[in-house]
């Protein structure tokens, strides 16, 4: 579907946020509503942070705890002055006429807010997550309506998020949806395993352009010029060494940190004894 107006790019921990308030919604409550938090940036939003807030709704009324909204994003700002924001969540699929009036509501805060719907049913067995920005419509001099315009959506991450999200993933081929962390060495061969496939991937696309086989795209080209561009001039010998001499680093400190564990738990015993 083809959709104007600005990106919104979203981080995980702010989708972790918004299901975990609607798994602890009121008894009775249909969906949840919350402030999304983040920065925006020419034609980008990023949405970094939210929180829920408080409200009641019937088929006829919506009342929603506007002074814990104002009082949750000052304790915010405290913390994280960078974020501001940017507009509001819903769990479901629908924009109904409450969420015109919620909606409003947040354009006093921000200009042109946002509205994200979570759709928690799982219907497709897939959380449908859509943005939308509104737009007064109608006759001058009549009653004038709003419009939510469908934006685009991108899922983005810090290298911390990352880790936390490669985590939730090995838990859905685990039999007891359950895993531990790993060690440092452990997580440095799978990086070093993931970047030998991707290596591995470019290197059959670039054979399979020289043979033929493929048509040469310039956007991967260009990205290819750039990428090898970055990469720094060391010699093998110089890499082999720089590597051996970090590696004997970690496994240093591992062994102090184990030597230390251990003198703590038996100073334990010896104290209780």
């Amino acid at each position: 579907m083809s959709v104007f107006g600005p990106i919104v790019k979203i981080h995980p921990v702010v989708l972790a946020s918004i299901v975990d308030a609607y798994e602890r919604r009121n008894e009775g409550a249909s969906r949840v509503i919350g402030t999304l938090l983040g920065t925006i940036d020419k034609q980008t939003v990023e949405v970094t942070n939210c929180f829920s807030v408080p409200h009641n709704e019937s088929e006829d009324e919506v009342a929603v705890d506007m002074e814990f909204a104002k009082n949750m994003y000052e304790l915010h700002k405290k913390v994280s002055p960078s974020e501001v924001i940017i507009g509001w969540y819903a769990t479901g699929f629908d924009i109904t006429e409450h969420s015109v009036l919620i909606h409003e509501y947040y354009s006093r805060e921000a200009t042109n807010p946002i509205h994200l719907t979570v759709n928690t049913e799982l219907e497709t067995r897939k959380m449908v997550i859509k943005a939308y920005v509104s737009a007064q419509m109608g006759v001058p001099g009549k009653t004038v309506g709003v419009m939510f315009t469908p934006l685009t959506v991108k899922y983005i991450s810090y290298d911390t998020e990352r880790i936390g999200i490669d985590l939730l993933q090995r838990t859905r081929a685990s039999p007891g949806r359950s895993n531990g962390l790993t060690s440092d060495l452990s997580q440095v061969g799978v990086a070093a395993a993931r970047t030998q496939d991707m290596l591995a991937t470019v290197l059959t696309y670039i054979e399979d352009v020289l043979s033929g086989k493929v048509q040469a795209d310039n956007s991967v080209g260009r990205f290819l010029t750039d990428l090898v561009s970055k990469v720094p001039k060391i010699a093998a010998e110089d890499f082999e060494t720089m590597l051996n001499s970090n590696i004997n680093d970690l496994l240093m400190v591992t062994y102090l940190s184990n030597l230390t564990q251990a003198q703590i738990a038996l100073n334990e015993k010896l104290v209780i004894m």
